[in-house]
């Protein structure tokens, strides 16, 4: 590595470190440290097992006790046995720790407004700052089943569709593709999955199915600040496990030679062309895959 690259990694970790505040004794400017501050806003958030918040945030179990103690001390956070099984403990915001959660996040959303109104392209901040993260943060994707009808889902489908419409020589309009229906896309007929960071959606794929021994494989996109981490291969196989799970025996799919990284992941992970199976207008190459 060029000792020129590495002065760029260190100059962007020192920016990000002032513009977050990860050295102030008082974070946004509340009183604790940044790291009591970001328990706060797990617990806040919904996040209950201790255990998970642990892993959430990374840190070391005598750290966590500290800084949970810390906020126990202050009246903010409360701590007992779950009530389902006593060796695990959980966590939940006191009255006052639910308003400190809330100025938490007020003053959060200011910060984050005032620096992409600073910003000279904002947008183009964002897609580099949603790239460092899901880089950063790769091993902590997660892939969930969701409701294809759903808020998370319709973002990803959203994207999908307008993504299509440019790459496409003719554009896209899914009211002329073979859109499968919410219902074939769900248990017990198949499934939606979701590739998810940090409880963003960053990817998505559909398993259509008709309650028989095949079924097809819908929606595979990414967001291409997630592209080149392997989310492609991890979502298609975690649909192919779905679907043997459901006694689906044999997969198909269409995709566009529009879409070439399409075609190199499919020939790549034991697809078989075919002859076109369908008549939606849009994709001009056919595979199979038997589970």
């Amino acid at each position: 590595m060029r000792p020129a690259d590495i002065a760029r990694v260190r100059r962007f970790a020192r920016a990000v470190t002032a513009e977050v505040g990860a050295l102030d004794s008082s974070f946004l400017g509340r009183g604790r440290p940044l790291g009591a501050a970001r328990v706060l806003n797990a617990i806040g958030a919904g996040r209950t097992e201790i255990a998970e918040i642990r892993a959430y945030l990374d840190l070391d179990s005598g750290l966590m006790s500290r800084l949970l103690r810390s906020l126990e001390d202050e009246g903010l956070v409360a701590t007992a046995p779950h009530p389902a099984d006593a060796r695990r403990r959980i966590a939940s915001v006191t009255e006052a720790g639910q308003r400190e959660f809330e100025a938490y996040e007020a003053l959060s959303d200011a910060r984050a407004t005032a620096l992409l109104e600073r910003a000279p392209r904002a947008d183009a901040l964002l897609q580099a700052m949603d790239r460092v993260a899901l880089v950063l943060g790769r091993d902590a994707i997660t892939i969930v089943a969701a409701d294809p009808v759903d808020a998370p889902a319709r973002v990803c489908l959203a994207a999908y569709y307008a993504e299509l419409a440019a790459r496409f020589p003719g554009g896209f309009d899914v009211a002329r593709s073979c859109d499968p229906e919410a219902g074939d896309m769900v248990r017990p007929r198949g499934a939606f999955l979701l590739a998810v960071a940090d409880g963003l959606p960053v990817g998505c794929v559909g398993l259509k199915g008709w309650g028989g021994p095949e079924a097809e494989i819908k929606r595979l996109w990414i967001d291409p600040a997630a592209r080149g981490l392997g989310l492609s291969k991890r979502l298609m196989h975690e649909a192919e496990r779905v679907a043997r799970e459901l006694g689906i025996r044999m997969l198909r799919l269409d995709t566009n030679s529009a879409l070439p990284e399409a075609l190199m992941l499919y020939r790549g992970t034991g697809w078989v062309e075919i002859d076109r199976f369908n008549d939606d207008p849009y994709p001009d190459h056919f595979f199979e895959k038997a589970l």
